[in-house]
Formats: structure tokens, sequence, C-alpha cells
């Protein structure tokens, strides 16, 4: 930026701010615009010259360059329209536009011309007369034509082939030199009334708040004389509150560097007398802190109290002041729709109402114990969005969040605004936003420069905030039920997906995708199998994959968090700490400062994109179920990101349902895994090779989950050449069915084994199952021994008590029933059983099934008897596993559903002898 000040008389003495620019004073007309050949009716006086790059500081540095100048010339009561006005011409030049601004200001004997000039010229000039378009006010830009027609006494524009020129004249007030602020001439009916005499008490309160000075003024208005008061606490006489919306103690107010408000004392004869106060903290020549307080009734407060500062502009047109509204004055019209738009807007207005290099705006949650940061101008909003700081703890700015304050320099008191800790702010001004004395929020303005603002800042900052509060509160409870509709929303869906599944896998997973990116960027997961166990990193989901490898790899380096069943979501700061020492290792590496790269470890190591992934807040949120941590939830930002009060709320609703439902997945995980475990005991391990004899089984328990059914089969050795073989059915489906076929099985290799026949061995089962009382089933069993013969045959000895009978199939192709049907188990106690002999020769095929196989059905239709033999007879040659596998696929086949019956498949062949 380039300036210059031209003298046109008399240089007045300008002040050195801050932001003043590095002057150089020229010649007239060097540096000037183009503008000395124009006819004017004033002499000019003094001119002011400056030009601002291209970027956003241009525009606060360009409304200082107005102040500065316009103070300088004593022209205060114009310097916030012309800063306004200053303000919105530069941004649309260097913002929008994108070039560079000149802007002049020119004094005269009536009042202040500033002129704007950019290199961005309209493609078509406006011919004379036709209507100017001054844009729409619901864009972010073309608002400073129609500021100008509201508040200039007089603007224009002016085009040449390379420049646009906006330019406006601010008339000065009548007012007599010297004067700080003016009152009209009143009727004396319309003065403030006061008494004969007005008298202003004057009370001094020491660094702990008792009193140590006291005059007659306050001797007369509270009836006590000055010995007998010095040394008590002002507290003592103070009866708080008068001030409405006030609820913080007169205390507090006492340790302001400024205020002004209502409160009563009690005077010596009891009575309480309200006054009006202004108070103002200073400190001796010593250092020591102390307080002047100067009261008067409260109704004649028109000799303490800071009048309102009002427009210039607005003087003369009174009827249409009180007619127009003073939120729209302060956000514009029309006024955003959406609370962030609202926010936003504010900052910018409270921003360049004061001149300010920054301004913020923050939200109390519910219970006024946090303020939760919601829009900024000026700071890295993105890395101190939904930031929160305490509203009552610690002795800085916070701590009187209720009350409007000043701090002159910052760096007298560092973290007074936890806010613009590191930001290069310096002096700031804070007032609270309150609704129906309930404290909402807080609204702030920052510049870099010390001792910037004062309580008229303040008061003025204030009025804003007074009149903005109702239009945020609306607006913030309009956000919280759009946002409570769309969490019930949101957590009746996730109660839906969760209880859908009860694998555990799959529960964790749909924990992670629920919460990123709706809730948070990155979620980690942590299970924990016991009470003894350590927590374990299960679940790892960002919201770029290409970054899940290396954050899981950056977790598995750290301890996880510890698992405390306190409700509710903590901080945790581990992850971000290793992504911070994680990305300077690797910054240093890369430039050759750290470990030599064959120190390096291999493997997926942290980058300096993954830091930056977890390098924002990370929140751990228990996982609860049955009163027992079984887990924690982590969710994460990225560097420098908060996570928002509302949020934290919905992932802690989450989180419990989440629990439970993953706890569900764990047990049931379990009760599978001893059920299938209990369910594999009733199979024989493994079939025994048998010389001479091809045998295939193939097994399908109907049911999900279930291994074994009520079907079973078993093939073992009872002696030297001799094979025992089972297939049989229980009755029934579940553990009770599942019981008998363990009895059954286990007993048939028992009572085989002891050398008894195949009757006899049936007998004594039969016995056994009856011996179950009521869990008893009744049983259709197919047994039988089978040995191989020196010929190559096999020899059969079979009992079907009640089972499907088995089939033989010979090497023509016929198929026979191999033996005859014989009462079922379970259910008579004195039966008479028999064995028949079969005898396969080379190439015969034994098949026997449970009836799963012989009634799979199809509508009416059933496979039945006849259709396994047409099955089977095309079977002839094929090997045993072949001849089982044709038959399984021919049942699946047959229908479309599901099998809805336990099947089981025994085929036993005799192969052909092969010559040499």
């Amino acid at each position: 930026m380039t300036t210059g000040l031209i003298p046109g008389g008399p240089s007045p003495d300008r002040p050195t701010g801050a932001h003043m620019p590095h002057q150089r004073r020229d010649p007239v007309g060097h540096g000037a615009l183009h503008v000395d050949n124009r006819t004017r009716s004033s002499v000019i006086t003094a001119r002011a010259a400056a030009t601002f790059d291209p970027v956003g500081r241009s525009v606060a540095s360009a409304r200082s360059f107005v102040r500065d100048t316009l103070q300088g010339w004593g022209f205060a009561d114009i310097v916030d329209d012309a800063v306004v006005l200053t303000s919105e011409l530069v941004t649309n030049a260097v913002v929008h536009a994108g070039t560079s601004a000149d802007v002049l200001c020119l004094r005269s004997d009536e009042g202040v011309r500033i002129e704007v000039a950019d290199r961005y010229p309209e493609r078509e000039i406006p011919l004379q007369g036709s209507p100017v378009n001054m844009g729409s006010p619901d864009r972010e830009g073309g608002r400073g034509l129609q500021l100008c027609a509201a508040l200039a006494a007089c603007w224009g524009v002016e085009y040449t082939p390379t420049h646009k020129q906006v330019w406006f004249q601010l008339d000065l007030p009548e007012r007599p030199v010297g004067t700080r602020a003016a009152g009209p001439s009143l009727p004396a009916d319309l003065l403030p009334l006061a008494d004969g005499r007005v008298r202003v008490a004057v009370v001094q309160i020491d660094r702990t708040g008792a009193i140590s000075s006291w005059n007659e003024d306050a001797d007369d208005l509270f009836g006590y004389a000055a010995e007998q008061v010095i040394g008590k606490p002002l507290t003592d006489l103070a009866a708080w509150p008068h001030t409405p919306g006030t609820s913080t103690g007169i205390a507090e107010a006492l340790q302001l560097s400024r205020w002004e408000g209502s409160y009563g004392i009690r005077g010596a004869n009891g009575r309480v007398t309200p006054v009006y106060a202004s108070h103002l903290r200073v400190r001796d020549t010593d250092g020591e802190p102390s307080t002047v307080c100067l009261l008067v009734r409260d109704h004649e407060r028109a000799v303490l109290q800071t009048p309102l500062r009002v427009p210039a502009s607005d003087t003369s047109a009174t009827s249409e002041a009180q007619s127009t509204d003073p939120f729209e004055v302060f956000i514009g019209s029309p006024a955003p729709d959406d609370l962030d738009g609202l926010l936003q807007r504010t900052v910018e207005r409270a921003r360049d109402m004061l001149d300010g290099d920054s301004a913020f705006l923050l939200l109390a949650t519910d219970d006024e114990t946090e303020l939760e940061v919601r829009a900024s101008t000026g700071l890295p909003s993105a890395r101190q969005r939904f930031a929160r700081v305490p509203v009552e703890a610690g002795p800085g700015r916070y701590g009187s969040a209720r009350m409007p304050a000043v701090h002159e320099d910052l760096t007298m008191v560092p973290g007074a605004v936890p806010l613009l800790n590191g930001t290069g702010m310096r002096s700031v001004v804070t007032v609270p936003l309150k609704v129906e004395g309930r404290l909402t929020g807080s609204l702030g303005v920052a510049a870099e420069a010390p001792a910037r603002y004062s309580n008229e800042e303040a008061l003025r900052l204030q009025f804003a905030a007074d009149r903005i509060a109702l239009a945020v509160e609306s607006a913030r409870l309009g956000e919280l039920e759009r946002l409570r509709r769309g969490s019930l929303s949101f957590l009746v869906e996730a109660s839906d997906l969760l209880a859908g599944t009860l694998d555990r896998d799959q529960t964790l997973a749909l924990m992670a995708q629920m919460t990123v990116p709706t809730l948070a960027t990155w979620c980690a997961v942590y299970t924990i199998a016991d009470q003894a166990s350590e927590p374990y990193l299960s679940y790892v989901l960002h919201e770029d994959e290409e970054l899940i490898d290396g954050i899981k790899s950056l977790l598995s380096k750290i301890a996880p968090p510890d698992p405390v069943p306190t409700p509710g979501a903590r901080v945790w700061s581990a992850p971000a700490e290793a992504a911070h020492q994680a990305a300077l290792r690797t910054s240093m590496r890369s430039l050759g400062l750290g470990e030599p790269p064959h120190r390096v470890s291999t493997g997926i190591g942290p980058t300096l994109a993954t830091a930056s992934a977890v390098g924002g807040e990370t929140v751990v949120l228990p996982l609860v179920a049955r009163n027992r941590v079984i887990g924690m939830l982590t969710l994460g930002k990225p560097t420098d990101e908060h996570f928002r009060q509302e949020i934290l709320e919905l992932a802690e609703d989450l989180s419990r349902r989440a629990a439970l439902a993953l706890d569900n997945a764990r047990l049931y995980s379990e009760r599978t895994a001893i059920s299938q475990s209990l369910q594999r005991s009733l199979l024989p391990p493994e079939l025994p090779e048998i010389d001479g004899v091809e045998v295939e089984v193939i097994y399908r328990a109907a049911g999900e989950g279930n291994e074994v059914g009520g079907d079973f089969y078993d093939l073992f050795p009872i002696s030297d050449g001799a094979y025992g073989f089972a297939i049989g059915d229980v009755c029934g489906t579940g553990p009770n069915a599942a019981a008998v076929t363990g009895l059954a099985r286990h007993a048939l290799r028992l009572l085989a084994r002891e050398g008894l026949s195949g009757p006899a061995v049936l007998e004594r089962l039969n016995s056994a199952i009856l011996d179950e009382g009521a869990r008893s089933r009744f049983l259709t069993l197919l047994y039988g021994e089978l040995r191989p013969q020196e010929d190559g045959s096999a020899e059969l000895k079979v009992v079907c008590a009640g089972h499907p009978l088995p089939l033989r199939l010979r090497q023509d192709g016929t198929v026979e029933p191999a033996a005859e049907p014989q009462p079922l188990l379970g259910v008579m106690e004195d039966l008479e059983l028999y064995e028949q002999t079969v005898t396969l020769d080379p190439g015969d095929v034994l098949l026997c099934v449970t009836d799963g196989v012989t009634e799979r059905r199809e509508g009416s239709r059933m496979l039945g008897d006849d259709g396994l033999t047409d099955v089977l007879t095309t079977c002839t040659g094929l090997t045993a596993g072949a001849v089982a596998a044709r038959i399984m696929r021919a049942v699946e086949r047959f229908a479309s559903d599901a099998p809805s019956d336990d099947m089981a498949i025994l085929a036993m062949r005799v192969p052909g002898i092969h010559k040499d």
C-alpha cells in the first residue's frame, strides 16, 4: 500500500495509530487521483491519498486510513459513516473486482469527499439519465452504492477507459468546535428532572472493595458521615441489582475497568435510594488499583449517562429513524434466514462498526456454563469453530462474560480472552448477548493495536448486541429444533441397522459407518474381551479410505484410552500429540535433520497427511452394556477442529445403542461357538478307510447356525475286518433332539464293540431312550455291520428300525430295497428286531438316506422313494462320492426353497475287480 498526504493549507496534526501506513509527504498533486480539474463549489483545504493492494487485509487498512485521516482533521462526527462506506467500496474493488484500490480523502469547509477508484471499469458506460443498477441486497457485493445513497449527502460514479471511480460526500453537522456530542434544543418541560442542586456522590473503593473516600454529597444523599463508612465494603451498602438483565454482583462490577448502570444504596434511615453509577478503575503512582464511583439519584442519570451516538445523517429524519428497525440498520436488509449467515453478518458488521481487525461471536450452552465459538472474521475460523470455553472459570475475560468488558492490552493479562491467544490481537471489547436476562452469547471486536477501545465503544457494541440478541436466539432455537429432529431420525435409523445383525464384525463396521462422516471425520472402535483384558483396536474408519491404514498404524503406537465407565464424551489428547510428533519427525527427516533413512522402521508409517487427519479434537465415549465397559468409541476431527456440543450429545446416544448391539452380538457369537462346538462333538471326527469299500457321506443341517440337527450318521470299526455303520433321524429339532442324537451315536459305538448283535444293540438303545423320560424322542435308525470279503464283495447285516429303506444299485442299473421295515425306537419297551444279510457284489452301491431327502417338497410335489430310485438308476458306474453328490444335486434342484429338514446321505460302493 502506498499513501500520500497532500496539504492544501496548514497540515493538521495526525495521530499515529497502529494501522497508520507509512506516510510520504509530497508536493501538491503528486500521488493524487485525477480529480483536480473538476469544478467544486467549496475550497479544498487538505488531501490524503492511499493505494491498497488486492488482498483481504487491505479492507481493514483502508478503514484505518480513513478513520485516522478524518480524526486528524477533527471530523469525528462523520467518521463512522465514512468508514462504513469506504469499507464497502474497497471490498468491491480488492475482493470482488480483484484490483488495487485508490482512496482519496478531500477536506473542505463544508465536509469531506472520499473517492474510491479501481481498475475494473464496466464494459458499458451507462447513458446519462439511465437507471443505475445498484445490485441486489442479497448479494455479497454490490451494496456499496445502496449505502452511498442512504448515508451520503451526495454521491456519484465516474468512468474512464481504465478506471471506475465511486465518490461520496459527507456534510458536517452544525456544531460548535470541540463539542464531543450535543443534543437539540428542547422546551423546559422536556428537560430531565433534577433536584434544586444536583448532588454527585464520589466514592473511592480500594483493592479489597472497602470504601476509602466518601465526599460531602455522598453524606447528603445517603445520610452516612465519612467516618461511619470508611473501611467498610461497599457491598454492605449496595442493594444489587437494579440494572435489568444484570445477574452478577456489584463486587464483580467494581473489578471492571469501566461500568455504568443502576443499583441501590441503603441509607442510614434503612431506605434504599436508587442511584445511577459510573465506575472507573484507576491506579495511583505506586501501581495500587482502586475504583472511583460517581453516583447520582436514578432519575438524574442524564448527568452521568453516556449518550448513545446517533449518525449525523439521522438527526434530520426523526420520524423516519423512529420507523426504522434497529436490527435492520445493523444487520442490513434482508437479514440472512440461516443462523450461520446471521452470525457471520453480525461479526462482519461489528468489526466494521468499531474499525476492528477481527470480530467473533460465541453462543452459550443451555446451562450457560460454556461458550461455543460459532462465527469469526479476521481469525482462523476453521481452527476455532466450535471451540468451547467456560463462562465462570478463571480470572480472565470469560469470568465476566455476563458484563461488557474492555481490555486495552491483552499482553498485560495473558489468557484473558482464550480465543485470541496467538492471534496477535492486543485490544478487545466484548459484550454479552442476553434475552430476558439470560446469557445467550458474547460478541467481541479486537484490534492489533493496544488501547483502541474504551467504554464508549463497549456501549455502542452493547447497543448493537441488544438489537440482535433476540434474532440470534430465535435462529439458534430453530437450528436446534431442526438438529433434534434430524437426530431422532438418525437414531431411529441407527437402531434399525444395529438391530438387524448379530454378527460382531458387521456391528463394528456399522458403528463406524454411521459416525463417519455424519458425526466425525474419523473414528476408531476399541473392544474389551473381559475385565482382565486390555482394550484392543478393532476397527478404524476415515472418510478418506487412503488414510485408514496410516491412522491405524498411528493408533497402534500409542496406549489405548482408559476404559472409564463415566458417561459422556471426554477429550483424549494422545492422538493429536502423537500426530504432532510424527509430523515433526517426518519433516525433520525430509530436511535431513532427523534419523538416517536406514534407521526408519519398515511398514506403514504415519505421514504428514495422517498427522493432519488426527490432529484435531479427539473424544472418547465408553461403550457400556450390562454395567460393564465392553469398549470405547473414539471420534476425531482433522487439525484444529472441534466438536459442537449437539454432535457430542448425539454421539453419546448412539454409543449407548451401539454398546448394547455389540454386546448382543458378542453373546450371540459366544453362544453360537458353544453350540457349534457341542454340535460338532455329535458328529464322528472322521470316516475310517475301509479296504475294498468306498464310503462317502453328505450332511446338511437345516436352520441358521446349525451344524447338527436331528439327523446323524456314523461309521466306526468294531473288530478286525468288521465295521459298524448307522444313519438315523431323531423326531424334532433343537437341543433336545441333538441330545438324543448324541446318546444314540455314542451308545451304538459302545454296545457294538461289546460284541452284541445288531438287534441286541438297538434293543438296548431303545431302553436308554425310554429312560430319558420327558426328554425322550422316538428315533428311526438304520444300523448294520459291514465286513469286506476276500472275493471283492462285502457282506452287510442290516436292521432297519422305522427308517427309510436302504437302496441297492446293481451294475446292470436295477435298484431294489436292501432291507425290510421294522418298528422304530423310543416308542415301545419290548421290541423284537431281526437282522438281514445283504451281499454287495463288485460294482454295487448301497444308498442310505434320511427322510429329509425323500420328503423334499415343491408345492404338492414330493421327491419320494420313487424319485430317489429314478435318480439312483442314473448312477451306474459312478464312485461313491459321485453317487452322493448326484443325489444331493437332484434334491436341491427339486425345489427352489431352502431345505426345511435335515438331510444325510451315506453311500457305500464295492469297486469292481481290475485285472492286470
